[in-house]
C-alpha cells in the first residue's frame, strides 16, 4: 500500500500486484492524491499535470466501481483548478463522447458513469470558468437520461446537480430543460433514482423561480406521487424538497426577488397545498366538499409520513422566529388536518395521523422555540385546547338535537385533543420548573383547561388530559399533592357521572405514575386516600348498572397505579389488596362452572374488565414491590391467576351465549394475564394510550416522550381480517418471548413441534417472520445445548443453502446460521464455522440479489462477532471480500453497504490490539480496514457513515497511531449538524472516545474546520461575481451542512448541542466529551472555558425575575447605537445562522454550573497561584497569557449567583453546590491591598441575595436543605467581620429554626412526602451544628491568645478593620440565645439516628410512631438523611456537654415545651419512658450517663466500620467529638470507671488507623488515645488519693493499685494499657518502619530512612508523650511489664530523629522524647522494694543506649549529622533526675563525662553553649556526691577553653553566647566551692574576664561583639568585686598589670556614660504597647 503513496501512479508497482488487489491499489493512490493535490505546491502539480491527466482520464475507462469513480473525478477536477486549464475542454470532451456512446453492455456501464461523474466534478469545481460549453453538456446528459438504466440514471441526475451548483444563476437557459426531465422520474421505480431527482431539483430550485410559483402546485403534486410506496431515503429527500420549496414560495430569497418581479404565495394557500397531500395523498386537488367526500380509498401511509416530514422541513427552513410569529395560525392548521374525516377514516388511520401531527409539532416547537416562545407556544395550545372543550360541551348540553352534525365533531375533537394535549404535556415537562408562569398564570387557565378535557365523551381525550397532568406534575412537583387532592374531590362530588369517574382516576392514576420521578414524592396518606376511593368505587360498581363498567375500571386502575409508589407505601395496604384479589375470582372449579350458567352479557363484560383489571394490578404489583413477593405472597397470588387461566377455556361458550362484543374484554384479560407471567416488552407502531390505559401510570421506556400501547389486537381483526399476517406476528414474537424466559425445553414432542414451527417460518415470505425465526432456532439452540441439536439444525441450513435458489430461504437460512453461533458462541458452534463461513461468503458474492448479500453479510458479521479470536484464520478472506464488495456495490444498494461496515467493524474488534503491529500481514490488514473505512465514509448513506465511524473508533482504540485525526476530527465536526440522529450520535461517541485520550488535538483540528470553512465562504462569494451576497452566503451554509465552528470551537457547537438535541445516550456522550475536554484543558484555557459556562448561564439572569449584579444591559444598548447603516442593511435580510437559534435550555445550564464546579476543582489541583490573589497578579504581570482563576473570582460569584436565584430547581441546587464550593476554596485568600482582610468580603451583598430567596415558604425541601449547607459555610468561613453583615444569613438560619420547633414546614408538610421535611429539619440543625462548632473554636482561639489592647479610634493614622473587627466571641453570641432549643434538638436527632442505625434484627426495638424528626413509613429514605448530618450534630453535642451541657438537667415540662408538635409522641421515647406512663423525672447523673453513652455508642458503632465512601469530615468530626467530650471531668470519670469501655474504644480506633491513611485522622486519633490515658490518669491518682486517706498504714496496697497488679501481668482485650500500647506501636511502625525488628529484617526492607514530614513528626511525637504516660496507670510489677518496650521506643526514636538542623531548631519527636524520659526517670515506682533492682537495671541499661547512640562517628542516616545538643539533654536529664547509686556507675560515668568532653572540644560554638548550659545544671545538683566527679574532670577543660577565648577573634553571637554561657558556669563553681578554696577559684575566674576587656584604642575600632563581651566582662567584675570583696582585693593585688587594665575600663565606661546621659532628651512617659510580640516560641 505504501507504495501507492506517489504523486504519479506507480504502474511498474501496479503491473506485479494481482488482478484482485489492484483495483485497492488504484483507489488508495487516489485517496493519497485527494489529500496531497490541496497541499502540493503549484509549480510540482504543473510539472507533472500532463502524465497525470494521463493517468487518470485512462482510469475512466479501466471501469472503474462507484467509491473509485467518485475519487477520481473528485482528483481531476481539482487537478485542473490547481493546475493548468489548458487540456480541460479537452477531457470534457473526452467524457461527452464516453457518454454519447451507444455501447449499452453491463461491463462498458462502469466506464460510461466515471465519465458522467467527472462531468459533474468539473463544473462543481470549476463553474463559470467553463461557462461556454455547459449547453452542450447538459443537453448531452438529458440525451442519455432517456436511454440510461437505473444506475445511469442516478449517477446522471447526480451530474446535473453538481452543473447546477457550480453555475448558480448562469445556467438559467438550461433550468426548464432539466426540470421537464428530471420531473417524470420523480416517480421512477427506483428508489435510488428518486432519491437523486429530488436532490437535483432541490438545487434547481435555488435559482429556478418558475418552481416555486408557476409550477408550484405540480410540483407539489408530484412529490405527493413520489412518496407513494417510497422508502426511507425517498422520503426525506423528497421532504426536503417539498418543504424548501414551499418555504421559498412563502418567503423567496432577495437575490431571486430582486432580479425577477415574483407573485408571491401566501401561507393560507401554501399550508392548503400540504394539506393536500397530507389528506388526498398523490390523487390531486381538492374539490369542494361534497365530492371529496364520496372518493373511498385512504392515503398511503408513505405519502403522510412523507408530508409530515416535509411540514417539519418547512417549519425549519423558515426558521425559530417565523415560527414564534405564526404559531397561532400554524397551530390550527395542523390540529385541522387531524380533526379532518379522511385523516380518520378508520381507528388505526386517526391513530397514525394523531402520530404524525404530533411529530410536527414536537420537532418544530420542541427544538426551534426557546424557553420563552415555548411558553407563548403553550398558551396557543392551551386556547385551542379550550375553544375545541367549548365546542364539545355544546353538543353534549345540546338535548333537543339540534346539531345534527355534533356526534361527528366530538369524535373529530378527540384527536384534536389528543395532539393538542400531548404536546402541552411535552413542552411542559421539557420546560420543567421554568414553566411556573404558565400555571401561575390566572389569564391563562392551563389548569382549569386540561382539567376540563378529563370530562369530554371519548376516553381518548380523557387519557391525554391526564397524561398532559402527569407532565406538568412532574414539572412543577409543588402541584403534584394538590392535584391529587382535587381530583379526588371532584372525583367523590362527581360520583354519578360516568365520564368524571373514569376521566378523574385516570388523572388519578397518571399523577401516582409521576411520582417515582421526583425525589421528594408525596405525603405519605395520599396513599390511603387512594385505597378508600378504589376500594369505594369496586364496592359501588354494582349499585348502578350505568356506572358499573367505569367504576370496575377506575377502582383496579387506582390500585394498579398505586403499586408504583413501591414496597413503602404497598407495605401497609398489602393485606387489603389479596383480599380484593382473592374476591374478584370465584375461589373453586364449582364456583367456576356455576358462573357460566349465571348472568347476562353485562354482566359477563362488567365482571371481565373486573378481572382484566385485577389481574392488570397484579403485574404492576410484581413489576413495582419484588421485595413484597414472599414465598407465601406468591402461594396466594396463585390461587387467582390459576383460576383466571381456568376461566380462559370456558370464555368461548360464554361469548357464544352473549354475543361477540365480550371478545375485547376476553381478549384483555387474555393479554393481562400474558402480561402478569411473561412480562414482555411490546413493539410499537401504531400505539395509542386509550388502547391500554394502564400504560398512563407505567414508567416509559427511556427515550419515548409519550406511552403508546398497542391496539388490543381482537377489535382491529374485526375490522379487517387482511392483519391476519399481523396476529400471527404478535404470536411469534410472544413465542420468541417465552424462549428467552424459558431456560428449559420441555419434552422431546414439546421440542420437536417448536422446530417444526420454526423451521417452516425460515422461509415465510414475510422477513420479519423470518427475522423472528432465525432469533427463535438460536434461542432454542442456546436453551437445549446440546451439540447434536446443534449439528442437526446446522446441517439442515447449509444442504438448504446449497441447494436452495430462491432469495427467500437462502436469506432465511443464512440468518439460521448467523444466529446459532450469535446464541450458542464461538466454542460451542466452533465445528461449523468453516463451513458456515464458506458458504456465507459465497452467497455474498451473488451480486445478482442485494437481498441475498444483505442477509448473508448480516450473518457474517454476527459470526465473527460471536467467534472471537477463532475468527482470526478467516479474516483475510473476509476482508478483501468486503473490500471487494464495497469497491464494486452501487451505492444504491445502501442495505448491502450498511452490513459491509459492520462485518467491517466485527473484523477490526476480532484483530483488536494485534493491530497496533508492525508485521506485513498485520500492515495489509489495517492498511485494508483504513481503505474499508475511507470508502464507508464517503458513503451518501447516513447508516453507513455511522458504520464508518465505529470501525474508526474501533480501529483508534486498538491502533491510535494509524488513525489520521487531522481528517477524521473535521469529518465528525460536519456530521454534528446532519439530520439523522444515528450519524449524530456516532460521531458523538466517537469525539468522546477520542478527546478522553487527546482533547487538545482534537480542538485544534475542529478550529482549523472553522478557518477552512471561513475561507471558503470568502472564495465562494469571490467566484460568483454576479450573484449578491446574501444568497450565495445562504447557499455555502446549507453546503457546508451549517457547521457552525466560531471561536467557542467544538466546545460551544456541542454546549449548542445539548440544547436540541433530546436523546438521552446523545446526551450523555456529549456531557462526558465535554467533560474530557475540561480535564485536560479547561486549566489552560480558563478564559475561554469560564467564557462558555457564562454565556450559557447567561440565559438564566434572561428568563429570570432576578435582578442582574452589574450595568451590563446598558453597555449593550450603546454598542447597538452605534452599528452604521451598512451592517444593518446588510443583515436585515437573513438571520445570522452563526447565533444559536435557542438560548440555552434550562438542563444544560445545570450542566454548565457543574462544570463551573468542576474547573473550581481542576485548579486546584493544577496550581496553589489560582487561589492567591498576590501570587496571581504578580504572575499575570510576568507573562499577561498566565490566566488564574483568583482574577476571575467576580465571574465566578456572578455566574453562582445567577444558577442559584434561577426558576429551573435542578440550576439552582447546582447554583448553590458552586457558592458553596466558591466560599469553601477561596474563605481564607487574602486582599493584599487591605491586610486583615479576605477578598471574599466585597461579595458578601451577593452570597446573602444569592441564599435569600432558597428559604422563602414554596421553596422545595432539596433546596433548602442545600442552602442551609452554604448559609453554615459562609458563617463558618470567617469571611464577614461585621456582625451586622454576619446577621444577614444569620436570621436566614434562625427563621428555619423556627419553622423546625414549629414542627411543620409552613405550606409545604403536606405537598412532599415526609422524609423531604425530615431532610429540611436535619439540614437546618446540621447548619446550626457546623456554625457552634466554628463559634467555639473562635472563642476556644480568642481565649488562649493574650488580650489585645483597644485601640484608640481617634488616633491619627487608623488602621483598616479595626473597628468592625470581630470581638472573639462574637459568633458565639449569635448562637447563644438558641442553643438550649438546639441542645435539645440535637439530642434528639442523635437518638433517632442511633435508633436507625441498628441492625435489622433489632427491628422491633423502633418506636412504632417514628422518632422525633421521621415517621415509621418514610424510615428508609430518613436514614440517609440522618447519614448525611449526624457528624456535626455529634461534634456540636459534644461541645455543648464539655461547656455548660453536663449540668444542664431537662425538666420533662421544658422538654415537652421545646418540642414540636409533631414530635410531642416522640418525646416519650426521648426520655427513654414507654409512651402512656407519666413521666419520671431522672437524677442529672442519670441524664448524663444515658447522653454519654448515646454520644460513645453512635461513635463507635460509626468508627467501628466507616464505608469507604464516607467524606472524611464525618471521621474528623466524630474523633473531635470525642477529644471535646473528654475534655469535661464528667465523660472522664464515665470512661475511667469502666476500663473495658476505654478498651473498646481504643482497638475501634486501631480498627480506625488500619483503614484511613490521612495524617489529619491519625493526630485526631493520638489525641482521643491521650484523653483517654489522661482520664484513666486522674481516676487512678484520685482512688490512690482516697486510699491514702482512709488508710495511711496500708500503704502497700495503694501501690498495688493500677494494672498489673502484683504479678505484672496484662491481660489483652481487657489492658487498656495493652490497647493504648498495640495503637500507638502502629503509628509509630506506619512512620519509623525501621523501628519494627521484623519489618528492618525483612528483604523488601529499604535501609535509607527518609526524613519524617512535618505531620509524621508530630503524630510520632504525639505517640511517644502517650507513651511516657502509660507506665503511671500500672502498678510498680505492671510497670515493670511494659517499661522495656516503652524505654527501647523511646530512645530509638531519639536515635532517629535527633538529626541536626540549620537553624538549631529541635524537631518535636526530640522535644516529646526529652520530656518522656523525664517523665519515666522521675516515676514513684522506685521506692518500692519488689522492684527496685529491676527498675535501677532498666534505667542503667537505657542511659547506656543512649551514650551508645551518642557516640561520634555513630550516624543514623548518611546524610545527616546527629544532633550532639539532643543526646547531652537526654543525658543530663538522667544526670538529674536518677538516684547517684543508680547511675553513678563507674562505666557509665566515664561514658557521660566523655560526651561532655567531646562536646566542650566540639567546633561548633551552639553546641559549647549548649553543654555549658547543661554542664551548670550538672555542677548545681544538690547531690554533692552526683555531682563533683563532673567537676573535677570538667571544669579544668573549661578553664582552659576560656583562657583561650581572645576577645578581637570572636565573629558570631552564637560564639559569645557560648563564652558567656562558659562564664556563668564558672561564676556558679566559684560560688559553690568553699570559703577556703575562693581565692584559688577567683584567680582562675578573675584573669580570664580582665583579658576580654580592650583597651581604649582598640575599643572605637573593635566589631560589636568585641563590644558585647568587652562589657559582659565589665559588668561581671563589677559584680564578682563587692560578692567576695577580701578574696577580689588578693587576687587583684598578686597581679597589678590586672589592676590597671580594669581601672582603665572602668574610668572609660563612666565617662562614656556621662556623655549619653547630657545627650538625651528629658525623659517621656511610654503608652502600652498595643501589640506584643510572642517571644517565646516553645
Amino acid at each position: 500500500m505504501e507504495l501507492a503513496h506517489s504523486l504519479l501512479l506507480n504502474e511498474e508497482a501496479l503491473a506485479q500486484i494481482t488482478e484482485a488487489k489492484r483495483p485497492v491499489f488504484i483507489f488508495e493512490w487516489l485517496r493519497f492524491l485527494d489529500k496531497v493535490l490541496v497541499a502540493a505546491n503549484k509549480t510540482d502539480v504543473k510539472e507533472k499535470q500532463k502524465k497525470l491527466v494521463e493517468q487518470l482520464t485512462g482510469l475512466i475507462s479501466s471501469s472503474p466501481g462507484p467509491p473509485t469513480r467518485k475519487l477520481l473525478a473528485k482528483n481531476l477536477a481539482a487537478l485542473y483548478s490547481i493546475g493548468d486549464t489548458f487540456t480541460v475542454f479537452q477531457t470534457l470532451d473526452k467524457c461527452n463522447d464516453i457518454i454519447k456512446n451507444k455501447d449499452d453492455t453491463a461491463a462498458y456501464l462502469p466506464t460510461k458513469l466515471a465519465a458522467v461523474a467527472c462531468v459533474g466534478a468539473f463544473y462543481e469545481k470549476m463553474g463559470r470558468m467553463l461557462g461556454s460549453s455547459f449547453p452542450e453538456t447538459v443537453n448531452n446528459l438529458l440525451k442519455s437520461l432517456k436511454s440510461a438504466e437505473s444506475q445511469g440514471r442516478s449517477e446522471i441526475l447526480m451530474s446535473l446537480q453538481k452543473v447546477l451548483n457550480g453555475l448558480g444563476g448562469a445556467a438559467a437557459s438550461c433550468h426548464r430543460d432539466i426540470y421537464k426531465n428530471a420531473r417524470s422520474l420523480l416517480t421512477d421505480r427506483s428508489m435510488a433514482v428518486r432519491c437523486a431527482v429530488a436532490k437535483c431539483l432541490l438545487e434547481l430550485q435555488n435559482e429556478a423561480v418558475f418552481m416555486w410559483t408557476a409550477e408550484l402546485e405540480n410540483v407539489a403534486t408530484l412529490c405527493f406521487k413520489a412518496l407513494e410506496n417510497s422508502n426511507y431515503g425517498v422520503r426525506v429527500a423528497v421532504s426536503k424538497l417539498l418543504g424548501t420549496v414551499m418555504a421559498t414560495a412563502l418567503i423567496p430569497k432577495q437575490a431571486t426577488v430582486m432580479r425577477q418581479n415574483v407573485k408571491r404565495a401566501t401561507l393560507e394557500e401554501v399550508l392548503e397545498l400540504m394539506a393536500t397531500g397530507f389528506l388526498r395523498g398523490g390523487s390531486g386537488f381538492l374539490k369542494s366538499g361534497g365530492e371529496m367526500l364520496k372518493v373511498g380509498g385512504s392515503v398511503n401511509r408513505e405519502v403522510r409520513v412523507g408530508v409530515t416530514q416535509a411540514y417539519v422541513v418547512f417549519v425549519t427552513t423558515l426558521g425559530g422566529q417565523w415560527l414564534e410569529r405564526n404559531f397561532a395560525t400554524f397551530l390550527s392548521h395542523v390540529l385541522d388536518l387531524v380533526s379532518h374525516p379522511r385523516a380518520t377514516q378508520t381507528h388505526v388511520e386517526a391513530v397514525y395521523s394523531r402520530r404524525c401531527v404530533s411529530f410536527i409539532l414536537r420537532a418544530t416547537v420542541g427544538s426551534l422555540l426557546g424557553e420563552k416562545a415555548q411558553i407563548a407556544a403553550a398558551k396557543d395550545i392551551c386556547q385551542a385546547i379550550g375553544k375545541q372543550m367549548k365546542a364539545v360541551e355544546a353538543v353534549v348540553n345540546d338535548t333537543n338535537g339540534e346539531n345534527k352534525s355534533g356526534a361527528a365533531d366530538v369524535a373529530a375533537s378527540q384527536h384534536v385533543m389528543v395532539c393538542a394535549l400531548q404536546e402541552l404535556g411535552s413542552l411542559v415537562q421539557s420546560l420543567n420548573a421554568t414553566a411556573s408562569p404558565l400555571i401561575q398564570e390566572p389569564s391563562i387557565g392551563l389548569l382549569e383547561t386540561v382539567t376540563s378535557v378529563l370530562l369530554h365523551p371519548s376516553m381518548a381525550a380523557r387519557l391525554a388530559a391526564a397524561w398532559c397532568l402527569r407532565c406538568v406534575a412532574v414539572a412543577l412537583p409543588f402541584q403534584l399533592t394538590p392535584f391529587l387532592d382535587r381530583c379526588a374531590e371532584r372525583l367523590n362530588n362527581l360520583k354519578t357521572s360516568p365520564e368524571a369517574v373514569s376521566g378523574y382516576s385516570f388523572a388519578m392514576a397518571a399523577l401516582l405514575g409521576g411520582v417515582h420521578q421526583y425525589p421528594l414524592g408525596i405525603p405519605h396518606a395520599k396513599g390511603k386516600m387512594v385505597v378508600s376511593i378504589a376500594e369505594d368505587l369496586l364496592r359501588t360498581a354494582a349499585q348502578n348498572s350505568r356506572l358499573s363498567l367505569q367504576r370496575t375500571q377506575a377502582g383496579w386502575l387506582l390500585l394498579g397505579a398505586l403499586m408504583t409508589l413501591g414496597p413503602s407505601v404497598v407495605r401497609y395496604h398489602l393485606p387489603k389488596m389479596l383480599l380484593l384479589w382473592r374476591n374478584v375470582f370465584p375461589r373453586s372449579l364449582k364456583e367456576l362452572e356455576a358462573e357460566k350458567a349465571r348472568g347476562d352479557s353485562f354482566t359477563w363484560q362488567v365482571t371481565l374488565e373486573g378481572r382484566a383489571g385485577a389481574l392488570c394490578a397484579m403485574r404492576s404489583f410484581v413489576a413495582h414491590c419484588p421485595e413484597l413477593l414472599t414465598e407465601d405472597v406468591i402461594r396466594k397470588l396463585m390461587t387467582p391467576i390459576e383460576c383466571a387461566m381456568t376461566m380462559m377455556s370456558h370464555i368461548p361458550s360464554v361469548i357464544k351465549a352473549h354475543g361477540a362484543h365480550l371478545k375485547a374484554s376476553a381478549a384483555m384479560v387474555r393479554l393481562r394475564l400474558y402480561d402478569i407471567l411473561l412480562q414482555p416488552n411490546s413493539a410499537s407502531g401504531s400505539g395509542a394510550l386509550e388502547h391500554d390505559p394502564s400504560s398512563i401510570y407505567l414508567r416509559i421506556p427511556a427515550g419515548e416522550a409519550v406511552p403508546g400501547p398497542l391496539p388490543l389486537g381482537v377489535s382491529v381483526i374485526d375490522a379487517s381480517v387482511a392483519l391476519f399476517v399481523n396476529v400471527q406476528f404478535n404470536i411469534w414474537l410472544s413465542f420468541l418471548f417465552n424462549l428467552i424466559g424459558l431456560y428449559t425445553l420441555g419434552p422431546e414432542e414439546v421440542r420437536k413441534s417448536a422446530l417444526t414451527l420454526v423451521m417452516g417460518a425460515l422461509d415465510n415470505p414475510n422477513p420479519i417472520l423470518r427475522c423472528a425465526a432465525g432469533e427463535a432456532l438460536g434461542r432454542m439452540a442456546q436453551v437445549v445445548g446440546e451439540a447434536t441439536f446443534i449439528a442437526r439444525m446446522a446441517q439442515f441450513s447449509f444442504d438448504k443453502l446449497k441447494s436452495a435458489r430462491d432469495v427467500v430461504s437462502r436469506t432465511g437460512h443464512s440468518l439460521a446460521l448467523g444466529c446459532l453461533h450469535r446464541y450458542v458462541g464461538g466454542i460451542g458452534s466452533g465445528q461449523h464455522l468453516k463451513t458456515s463461513v464458506s458458504i456465507l461468503l459465497a452467497l455474498a458474492q451473488d451480486g445478482t440479489s442485494p437481498e441475498v448479500q444483505t442477509w448473508s453479510l448480516h450473518s457474517l458479521a454476527l459470526i465473527v462477532d460471536s467467534s472471537g479470536p477463532m475468527y482470526r484464520g478467516y479474516v483475510e478472506p473476509t476482508l478483501s471480500l468486503v473490500l471487494t464488495l464495497l469497491l464494486t456495490v452501487p451505492p444504491s444498494h445502501t442495505e448491502v453497504h450498511q452490513c459491509l461496515g459492520r462485518c467491517l467493524g466485527a473484523i477490526i474488534t476480532t484483530v483488536g490490539p494485534e493491530l497496533q503491529g508492525n508485521g506485513a500481514t498485520i500492515s495489509t490488514i489495517r492498511s485494508s480496514c483504513l481503505v474499508g473505512c475511507a470508502i464507508t465514509q464517503d458513503h451518501s448513506d447516513s447508516l453507513v457513515q455511522a458504520a464508518a465511524i465505529s470501525c474508526l473508533q474501533q480501529l483508534h482504540m486498538f491502533a491510535p497511531r494509524h488513525v489520521n485525526l487531522s481528517s477524521l476530527v473535521p469529518s465528525l465536526c460536519v456530521h454534528l449538524c446532519s439530520s439523522h440522529l444515528l450519524l449524530r450520535r456516532a460521531a458523538v461517541a466517537c469525539l468522546r472516545q477520542l478527546a478522553q485520550r487527546e482533547a487538545a488535538e482534537v480542538c485544534e483540528y475542529a478550529m482549523s474546520l472553522a478557518k477552512n470553512a471561513g475561507d471558503k465562504e470568502n472564495s465562494g462569494v469571490n467566484i460568483n461575481p454576479f450573484a449578491p451576497g446574501a444568497g450565495s452566503r445562504r447557499d455555502i451554509h446549507c453546503r457546508h451542512q451549517g457547521v457552525n465552528i466560531t471561536e467557542t470551537g467544538l466546545e460551544g457547537v456541542l454546549f449548542g448541542m445539548l440544547d436540541r438535541e433530546t436523546d438521552r445516550k446523545l446526551c450523555s456522550d456529549i456531557h462526558d466529551t465535554l467533560g474530557h475536554m475540561l480535564s485536560s484543558l479547561a486549566v489552560e484555557k480558563l478564559s475561554h472555558w469560564l467564557m462558555l459556562c457564562k454565556d450559557v448561564l447567561a440565559a438564566s439572569s434572561d428568563m429570570s425575575t432576578a435582578a442582574p449584579l452589574g450595568g451590563g444591559k446598558d453597555d449593550e444598548s450603546e454598542k447597538k447605537d452605534e452599528m452604521d447603516d451598512d451592517t444593518m442593511f446588510t443583515t436585515l435580510g437573513e438571520e445570522d445562522k452563526s447565533k444559536p437559534s435557542v438560548a440555552p435550555r434550562w438542563a444544560t445550564r445545570v450542566f454548565a454550573a457543574d462544570c463551573l464546579c468542576r474547573i473550581i476543582m481542576l485548579c486546584e489541583n493544577a496550581n496553589k497561584a489560582h487561589f492567591d490573589l498576590a501570587m496571581a497578579r504578580s504572575a499575570k504581570l510576568r507573562n499577561p497569557k498566565n490566566d488564574l482563576l483568583v482574577l476571575h473570582l467576580s465571574d465566578l460569584i456572578r455566574m453562582a449567583f445567577m444558577a442559584a436565584t434561577d426558576h429551573s430547581n435542578q440550576l439552582r441546587m447546582a447554583g448553590l453546590q458552586a457558592l458553596e464550593d466558591i466560599i469553601k476554596k477561596f474563605a481564607s485568600v487574602p486582599e493584599p491591598e487591605f491586610p486583615g482582610h479576605v477578598i471574599l468580603e466585597q461579595y458578601q451583598a451577593n452570597v446573602g441575595a444569592a441564599l435569600r430567596p432558597a428559604f422563602s415558604q414554596d421553596t422545595p425541601s432539596d433546596i433548602t436543605a442545600k442552602a442551609c449547607q452554604v448559609c453554615s459555610t459562609w458563617i463558618g468561613s470567617e469571611v464577614v467581620s461585621d456582625l451586622n453583615d454576619l446577621r444577614r444569613v444569620h436570621n436566614l438560619l434562625v427563621s428555619s429554626l423556627d419553622k423546625v420547633q414549629a414542627g411543620k414546614k409552613g405550606s409545604s408538610s403536606q405537598l412532599y412526602r415526609e422524609s423531604a421535611t425530615t431532610m429540611e429539619k436535619l439540614a437546618v440543625l446540621k447548619a446550626w451544628a457546623e456554625v457552634y462548632v466554628v463559634a467555639m473554636k473562635i472563642k476556644k482561639e480568642a481565649e488562649t491568645k493574650p488580650k489585645r489592647a483597644i485601640k484608640n479610634t481617634d488616633d491619627e493614622e487608623e488602621d483598616f478593620g479595626t473597628v468592625d473587627e470581630l470581638p472573639p466571641d462574637s459568633l458565639i453570641t449569635l448562637v447563644q440565645p438558641e442553643l438550649p432549643i438546639l441542645s435539645r434538638l440535637w439530642l434528639a436527632a442523635l437518638k433517632d439516628y442511633a435508633l436507625l442505625t441498628l441492625p435489622a434484627e433489632f427491628a422491633s426495638q423502633l418506636p412504632p410512631d417514628g422518632g422525633a424528626f421521621y415517621t415509621p413509613e418514610t424510615i428508609d429514605t430518613a436514614r440517609l438523611h440522618y447519614r448525611n448530618s449526624w457528624a456535626p450534630i455529634l461534634h456540636a453535642v459534644a461541645l455543648w456537654l464539655n461547656s455548660a451541657g453536663f449540668n444542664a438537667s431537662e425538666s420533662p415540662e421544658e422538654a415537652a415545651a421545646a418540642m414540636p408538635n409533631s414530635q410531642k409522641r416522640a418525646s416519650s421515647i426521648m426520655l427513654n419512658q414507654a409512651p402512656g406512663t407519666p413521666p419520671t423525672t431522672k437524677s442529672l447523673p442519670e441524664i448524663n450517663k444515658d447522653r454519654m453513652h448515646l454520644i460513645l455508642g453512635v461513635s463507635i458503632q460509626f468508627l467501628c466500620s466507616p464505608r469507604p465512601e464516607e467524606p472524611v469530615e464525618h471521621v474528623t468530626s466524630c474523633l473531635q467529638a470525642l477529644h471535646t467530650l473528654l475534655d469535661s471531668p464528667c465523660a472522664r470519670i464515665h470512661i475511667a470507671e469502666d476500663q473495658l469501655l476505654g478498651v473498646e474504644l481504643l482497638s475501634v480506633l486501631h480498627r480506625l488507623l488500619l483503614t484511613w491513611d490521612p495524617p489529619s485522622v491519625q493526630l485526631l486519633v493520638t489525641g482521643v488515645v491521650q484523653q483517654i490515658v489522661r482520664a484513666a490518669q486522674d481516676y487512678l491518682q484520685e482512688k490512690r488519693n482516697t486510699l491514702n486517706e482512709d488508710d495511711i498504714k496500708e500503704k502497700e496496697t495503694c501501690l498495688v493499685l493500677g494494672e498489673g497488679g502484683e504479678s505484672g501481668g496484662l491481660v489483652p482485650g481487657k489492658s487498656l494499657v495493652f490497647a493504648a500500647m498495640e495503637l500507638l506501636m502502629f503509628i509509630l511502625v506506619r512512620h519509623m518502619p525501621h523501628l519494627s525488628p521484623k519489618m528492618s529484617d525483612s528483604p523488601s526492607h529499604v535501609s535509607a530512612k527518609p526524613q519524617l514530614s512535618e505531620e509524621s513528626a508530630r503524630l510520632v511525637a504525639a505517640t511517644v508523650t502517650i507513651l511516657s504516660d502509660l507506665p503511671s496507670l500500672c502498678s510498680p510489677a505492671g510497670c515493670m511489664t511494659i517499661l522495656p518496650t516503652i524505654l527501647f521506643l523511646i530512645t530509638r526514636v531519639l536515635k532517629e530523629t535527633a538529626v541536626k538542623s540549620v537553624d538549631n531548631q529541635v524537631s518535636p519527636p526530640v522535644s516529646a522524647t526529652l520530656q518522656a524520659i523525664k517523665t519515666i526517670v522521675t516515676l514513684p515506682m522506685a521506692k518500692t522494694e519488689e522492684t527496685h533492682k529491676q527498675w535501677t537495671s532498666l534505667i542503667r541499661s537505657t542511659l547506656a543506649s543512649v551514650l551508645e547512640y551518642s557516640q561520634p562517628g555513630k550516624v543514623c542516616m548518611p546524610s545527616s549529622i546527629l544532633d550532639e545538643v539532643s543526646m547531652l539533654t537526654a543525658i543530663a536529664l538522667f544526670l538529674w533526675s536518677a538516684s547517684t547509686e543508680i547511675i553513678g556507675v563507674q562505666s557509665l560515668q566515664n561514658g557521660c563525662i566523655n560526651r561532655f568532653k567531646n562536646a566542650l572540644n566540639s567546633c561548633d560554638p551552639w553546641v559549647q553553649a549548649k553543654c555549658y548550659q547543661l554542664l551548670l545544671s550538672v555542677f548545681q545538683h544538690t547531690n554533692r556526691a552526683l555531682s563533683t566527679p563532673y567537676i573535677h574532670s570538667l571544669a579544668p577543660i573549661m578553664v582552659e577553653k576560656l583562657k583561650a577565648v581572645e576577645g578581637n577573634r570572636l565573629i558570631s553571637n552564637t560564639e559569645l553566647l557560648a563564652v558567656q554561657e562558659g562564664i556563668k558556669v564558672l561564676e556558679t563553681l566559684v560560688a559553690l566551692g568553699e570559703e577556703q578554696n575562693r581565692v584559688q577559684l577567683l584567680a582562675l575566674l578573675v584573669p580570664t574576664l580582665i583579658s576580654y576587656l580592650l583597651n581604649e584604642n582598640a575599643f572605637a575600632s573593635a566589631s560589636t561583639i568585641s563590644k558585647d563581651l568587652h562589657e559582659f566582662a565589665l559588668q561581671n567584675l563589677m559584680h564578682i568585686g563587692p560578692l567576695y570583696p577580701h578574696a577580689f582585693k588578693t587576687v587583684m593585688g598578686a597581679a597589678p598589670e590586672l589592676k590597671i587594665r580594669l581601672e582603665t575600663a572602668v574610668r572609660a565606661s563612666q565617662a562614656s556614660k556621662a556623655k549619653a546621659a547630657a545627650r538625651q532628651p528629658p525623659p517621656t512617659i511610654h503608652s502600652v504597647p498595643t501589640i506584643k510580640l510572642k517571644t517565646s516560641f516553645f
